[in-house]
């Protein structure tokens, strides 16, 4: 029901006006002066204002300003004496939906108000579609609606433009880098560079000249001179991915760059004066590390004046049918697969999953997936996870192959026969009871109903 509000000094109108809009179905308030409607505006969810021009005191154009001052997108359609052409004008210009002589048809009046509430209702939806924005489902390269998520979006927004050292914690596979480029996109220095490197993935004996530089001849091999990450940041942000991994005879020269913003080449003598924004990574607890005195009190502070800490994908499951989309999409662009698409089915079952590699075992299993699928649609089956242990006892330890099967049986259906008996044995002895069946198999219950539908066993076993 749509809620309109018509102001008239004139107490007969507001009878016949309330009269015919309530016959319509419009909830109706009324208003004989332009103060009285003004705070049924404050007070009520209107859809439309129907208001006379010339009243007593607050006139029909003041109300029109005010109440567009106050909700613009709120219609008001002014009625106005018969000649009264330069007021109507005034009106429109002022934000009216549209103007009335009076005496109008009641069809000519109807048909206003229609239009406006449509227009009106437009609007809204408008409105609520851009809220229901805000809370986006990706930002900077991240792909998530899950509401930790749309939290660290907001304090990226926030710490962004600051020059605030930042420490990104999180499980491995969950993204790190990706926030610190998202920090360094939306910050003052975006158009300056953006140098990333993994402490874990070099020995200590490079890492020094790596992130610092070394001068020619400063140990065998330095042929020349060369430029550390510091220096290749300078003016952007420096990416330190794994910081607990440094060892300790690094940190302090670490702790000097940020303090004072000064280095040494190794080798080198000069004072080199760099301006880096060093945003820091880890996937260990630091403070233990501290307390164990892998890692120096003093920096750990340094590095840690704003924590943001990224769950693991088993914390965001409700974000896994918006990250499998958009990795299938990003798939199908590179592999050149247009028409590639992932079935609801295969959505389903990798929530089920625990993703203990998080967002990049994800990504992982959905690029081969993509690759290896047939018919360019991904199905359960295409995306099982790696599942590797060696306490399992090799099976072809206890059978020999060229005594089961003829050499002339393709290996699809071999596959197919041994899953189909092992199902419905598996589903005999569990009583038809799917969570059991599937858990004796190995499998989720999810891909167990899949393969039940593609094999055509049925839920229950039929009573003779």
């Amino acid at each position: 029901m749509y809620t309109i509000l018509i102001v008239d000094d004139e107490p007969n109108y507001l009878i016949v006006l309330q009269d015919l809009l309530e016959d319509e179905g419009f909830e109706v308030f009324t208003a004989n002066n332009g103060q009285e409607a003004l705070h049924i505006c404050r007070d009520t969810d209107l859809d439309l204002v129907l208001t006379d021009m010339q009243m007593p005191g607050m006139g029909g154009m003041e109300l029109l300003t005010k109440i567009k001052e106050e909700t613009p997108q709120l219609p008001v359609i002014m009625m106005t004496a018969f000649g009264e052409v330069d007021k109507a004008v005034a009106a429109m210009q002022a934000g009216s939906f549209n103007f009335l002589s009076k005496p109008f048809k009641n069809d000519e009046l109807l048909a206003n108000i229609n239009k406006a509430i449509e227009h009106h209702s437009l609007l809204r939806e408008n409105i609520r579609l851009r809220n229901e924005a805000k809370q986006r489902c990706d930002f900077a390269g991240m792909v998530g609606k899950n509401r930790i998520m749309q939290d660290i979006y907001s304090l990226i927004e926030k710490v962004a433009p600051t020059s605030t050292s930042i420490l990104i914690t999180g499980e491995s596979g969950t993204g790190k880098e990706l926030i610190a480029k998202a920090i360094h996109s939306n910050s003052k220095r975006e158009n300056g560079p953006f140098i990333s490197v993994n402490c874990a993935a070099l020995p200590d004996s490079l890492l020094e000249s790596e992130l610092f530089g070394h001068e020619k001849g400063a140990f065998t091999g330095a042929i020349s001179m060369r430029k550390g990450r510091f220096e290749r940041a300078d003016h952007g942000t420096l990416f330190l991915d794994e910081i607990g991994e440094i060892p300790l005879s690094l940190q302090a020269k670490l702790l000097r760059i940020i303090q004072e913003k000064t280095f040494e080449r190794v080798g080198g003598s000069s004072e080199i004066n760099v301006d880096v924004r060093i945003i820091t990574a880890t996937n260990k607890e630091l403070k233990e590390e501290v307390d164990l005195g892998n890692f120096r009190e003093d920096l750990y502070y340094r590095i840690n004046v704003l924590n943001i800490h990224v769950p693991p994908l088993r914390e965001r499951m409700d974000d896994i049918p918006l990250l499998a989309r958009h990795f299938v999409g990003k798939f199908a662009h590179q592999l050149s697969k247009p028409d590639l698409t992932i079935s609801e089915e295969s959505i389903a079952f990798l929530s089920s999953l625990p993703w203990e590699g998080n967002i990049r075992e994800l990504e992982n299993t959905l690029e081969r997936a993509s690759i290896l699928c047939n018919n360019n649609k991904i199905e359960p089956e295409d995306v099982q996870p790696d599942i590797i242990s060696s306490n399992q006892p090799e099976l072809d330890a206890y059978f020999n192959i060229d005594e089961i099967f003829r050499p002339d049986i393709r290996l699809p259906d071999i596959l197919n026969a041994l899953e189909k008996k092992m199902i419905v044995r598996a589903m005999e002895q569990s009583d038809y009871v799917q969570t059991k069946a599937a858990q004796s198999l190995g499998i989720t219950k999810s891909l167990l109903q899949y393969k039940m539908k593609k094999f055509g066993i049925k839920k229950k076993a039929p009573v003779h």
